[in-house]
């Protein structure tokens, strides 16, 4: 080899060195190929890649068949109450309805006196029989018995007005059999007519007898003319019906 060739081959060497990979340690250069290496060890895995592209849309497939219904779930908490709203419009204005009954308060009254007829003495026991009517629209006084019967429970006032004269008189007011008032005058030779009166106030139920019974034998002096009169009196002063506010006592 002349001494031109040996300077181009080192010229050669020193141009592979410079532009060439750098070489492995313990490994020399060489222009022959050597028997393949060793397999190196697996290296270590890379960073994450950059996410993909989402993919293109699928076709639409067929809705499949429909599914058994699922058992029914627990009922959930109830909400919280809501605001209330504003008030509505008045509705229609309904029917009339039909007329009720009057309320009317209980009545019961009366009032008798002796006709001129009735002069004559009662006997005691027995009960004066003021036979002339005054007033009894309800009826509850009998001029034949001369007796008061209770059809409305409550309060009632009864009053007796004598006419006395030439003779003595004693009565008594009487309920169901028992006496509740006397009443006394004497006679006193007086040449003109005098008079007894009184009155009382009795409880009574549905019923309930009142009445005026001459009391001795020897005291009868009820009289009657036509300028003079005996008198029974009995009314209603407040009712114990109690089923209605009207009636309530």
């Amino acid at each position: 080899m002349t001494p031109l060739q040996t300077l181009l081959l080192f010229l050669l060497l020193v141009l592979l060195a410079n532009f060439s990979n750098p070489l492995e340690d313990n490994k020399i250069p060489s222009l022959c190929a050597g028997s393949p290496g060793i397999p190196g060890s697996p290296g270590l895995n890379g960073s994450p890649g950059q996410p993909g592209r989402d993919g293109r849309d699928g076709r639409d497939a067929p809705p499949g068949e429909k599914g058994e219904r699922g058992d029914r779930g627990e009922p959930g908490q109830s909400g919280e109450r809501g605001l209330r709203g504003d008030r509505g419009d008045p509705g229609e204005k309904g029917e009339r309805g039909s007329p009720g009954e009057c309320a009317v308060a209980p009545k019961s009254a009366f009032s008798a006196k002796l006709s001129e007829v009735r002069t004559t003495p009662v006997a005691a026991g027995n009960a004066v029989y003021f036979d002339k009517v005054l007033l009894n629209e309800q009826g509850d006084y009998n001029p034949e018995t001369g007796r008061f019967t209770c059809r409305v429970p409550g309060v009632y006032y009864f009053a007796v007005h004598a006419t006395v004269y030439r003779a003595s008189l004693q009565f008594d007011l009487m309920k169901n059999g028992h006496t509740v008032a006397s009443y006394f005058q004497f006679f006193g030779n007086w040449s003109k007519p005098a008079s007894l009166s009184g009155g009382t106030l009795l409880h009574l139920i549905p019923g309930d007898q009142v009445w005026v019974q001459m009391a001795l034998g020897e005291y009868t002096g009820f009289y009657a003319s036509t300028k003079t009169d005996s008198t029974f009196t009995g009314f209603l002063v407040y009712s114990d019906w109690k089923n209605s506010a009207v009636f309530a006592s």
